[in-house]
């Protein structure tokens, strides 16, 4: 399982949860999920959710795979958080 890719957004919304970034992941040789949004939930945690086809989700997680996915994705997001401050050119 890996990240393909992860796009912060600039504007994480007014809700309980705030969408921090959205990401492409491969499950496995055989699955890709796209538009994966990773919220940071008010007491801090982190949550995964698959995309949605209208108001559905196309998809849903075992818990624990969620929190593997989380954590995947929670470092990858660092990691592209960091890559972006350290390449901004200041004015």
């Amino acid at each position: 399982m890996h990240i393909l890719s992860m796009q912060p957004v600039a504007k994480p919304g007014g809700g309980s949860l705030k969408l921090l970034a959205t990401f492409d992941l491969e499950l496995s040789d055989m699955v890709r999920l796209y538009g994966v949004r990773l919220f940071s939930a008010p007491d801090g945690r982190r949550i995964v959710y698959a995309a949605q086809a209208g108001s559905r989700r196309t998809a849903t997680f075992d818990p624990r795979l969620a929190e593997q996915i989380t954590n995947l994705a929670s470092q990858s997001y660092r990691e592209a958080l960091t890559a972006n401050e350290c390449c901004e050119i200041k004015a």
